[in-house]
């Protein structure tokens, strides 16, 4: 029952971080999601000490549909323009770490607690701050006149802030329980351009265990050519594809699965399947696919 308690504790902390972020973006008290999440707080209240996994179960479930809840809020309002909605901009050098939208150990047994923790608190961070320093770096720049440096610090802001940006999407991409097969019109689109779900999901393994040395396997939406593409990156932004729009990504750098995985990374990559969040993937896709540019 340990394992159960750590689990809940995390919980506990995941849920404090909602309600934190639903008051920094000023939602309204009365709002849909506040109920939600104070419903939500009222569950976790009464299994401070679970007795069954069955327990765990229903939390885990209940947690991941308010996830995906939150996110669809926050589409909506976007696209409406809803007074609900505080959007502020995030000025030089402050972005921070978001919080991971499960506990550590939700995507055992195929990503390890500690491979988690390290990852998103310790990696990610280090995007997260080698961004700001990049930004600043450069924002002092502007205002000196001297840009003696600013050939390094333009690489500092290209590989920390996409190494920021893909993380925040990884995330978001995977979920407890997932897998499976996406639906709607992004299926549709993937059986047009790649011929069947089974040779995308072919397509896409074989970009994540082939990419030399460190970096990402990407699916992305081409607002020029209007289809689906796979992608490769090295590191995090090298030999890879401007104007187009990240959906899917597969972080296979070594911190990524080396703890767990040694250097087998085809066991990795063929596992992560398993924890895909599709529901994300395709809210992703359904905003995006709306962006279109003239074809050439």
């Amino acid at each position: 029952m340990s394992r159960l308690n750590e689990y809940i504790q995390d919980v506990f902390k995941w849920n404090e971080k909602m309600r934190a972020f639903l008051e920094s973006e000023e939602i309204e008290r009365h709002s849909e999601l506040w109920q939600k999440l104070d419903l939500f707080t009222e569950i976790m209240e009464g299994i401070k000490d679970p007795q069954s996994i069955e327990e765990l179960i229903d939390v885990q479930n209940f947690a991941d549909e308010l996830h995906a809840d939150m996110e669809k809020y926050f589409a909506e309002r976007q696209q409406i323009g809803s007074i609900y909605l505080h959007e502020p901009t995030v000025a030089a050098g402050g972005h921070v770490l978001p919080p991971l939208p499960y506990s550590y150990n939700a995507l055992e047994p195929y990503i390890s607690e500690e491979i988690m923790k390290l990852h998103h608190d310790k990696h990610h961070k280090s995007y997260v701050d080698g961004l700001n320093k990049a930004e600043k770096m450069l924002q002092d720049a502007r205002k000196s006149g001297d840009y003696s440096l600013v050939k390094h610090w333009s690489r500092e802001l290209a590989f920390h802030g996409s190494g920021h940006y893909l993380h925040s999407i990884f995330w978001n991409n995977m979920k407890p329980n997932g897998g499976g097969a996406p639906s709607g019109s992004l299926i549709k689109d993937i059986e047009k351009y790649f011929g069947s779900f089974d040779a995308f999901k072919k397509h896409f393994s074989e970009a994540a265990k082939q990419v030399e040395g460190v970096g990402w396997a990407i699916l992305v939406w081409s607002p020029r050519s209007r289809h689906l593409e796979i992608l490769q990156t090295e590191r995090h932004m090298l030999l890879t594809q401007w104007d187009t729009i990240p959906l899917l990504v597969l972080d296979v750098w070594e911190h990524a699965y080396y703890l767990q995985y040694k250097n087998n990374r085809g066991d990795y990559v063929n596992n992560w399947w398993n924890v895909v969040n599709w529901r994300n993937v395709e809210e992703r896709f359904q905003n995006a696919s709306k962006l279109k540019w003239k074809p050439y």
